[in-house]
């Protein structure tokens, strides 16, 4: 499957998915719909494994602001979309590798929070959740995600105080698993997306998701419709 901003590519039991939008990789409502499109087709070629990648310099600089600024009604729907996916890559039946190829701000801080190993790349790119500092509350399923996955000691920094970070102190927060040269970020990703699908059985990596993560994701989903009533965009 290629589309104008998000591809999809099959290649030994991985499918690699490459978002390129040609700017910063904002989240659009076609964004979010191209990457589950290629969810889709990953889950119906029974790949073992996801690589997710941006473009050169940007993984994501997070939900499109025109779309969130538009008024309280688009925001949420926005916010509703990103969050289901973001679910839906936490919850994925398969391993999913991510490569965080530059800057990733806000929802694409978050999105590297869903995933199973994050490769990220070293440089002078900026990595955190932002949201208070442009006036977006960080909404409760992207607090959960930060519980879950960044350490203690950085979280409320991360979280309450939109701390950014280097790829170098990200990888310390949590945010990502491994940092390398930005011109390995791709290879070294499907590298590892290729050995955890040759490597783990696909039903006992299933369950045992299921036990590390089916808990909290149920509690997201129970309580996104709250979460986005609670959200608020301040334009001054």
């Amino acid at each position: 499957m290629t589309g104008s901003r998000v591809s999809c590519e099959l290649t030994d039991g991985v499918a690699v998915v490459r978002v390129d939008d040609g700017k910063v990789n904002a989240f659009s409502h076609e964004v979010v719909a191209a990457i589950d499109a290629a969810l889709d087709e990953a889950l119906a070629a029974d790949a073992r494994a996801v690589a997710l990648l941006g473009r050169p310099g940007r993984f994501s600089a997070g939900f499109d602001l025109d779309t969130m600024r538009s008024g309280p009604d688009a925001a949420r729907d926005l916010l509703r979309v990103g969050a289901e996916l973001a679910l839906r890559l936490y919850r994925y039946p398969a391993p999913v590798v991510m490569g965080c190829t530059g800057h990733a701000l806000a929802m694409g801080a978050i999105l590297l929070l869903a995933g199973d190993l994050r490769i990220g790349a070293r440089g002078t790119f900026k990595i955190g959740m932002n949201e208070v500092a442009i006036g977006m509350p960080v909404p409760r399923f992207a607090v959960e995600l930060a519980e879950d996955r960044l350490s203690n000691r950085h979280r409320t920094a991360a979280v309450a105080l939109a701390r950014v970070t280097d790829p170098d102190a990200a990888l310390e927060a949590g945010y990502l698993d491994e940092v390398v040269a930005p011109e390995e970020v791709e290879t070294v990703t499907v590298t590892r997306a290729t050995e955890l699908a040759a490597t783990l059985r696909p039903v006992a990596f299933r369950r045992t998701r299921d036990h590390l993560r089916a808990e909290r994701a149920e509690r997201i989903a129970a309580g996104l419709a709250a979460d986005l009533e609670r959200f608020t965009v301040e334009t001054t």
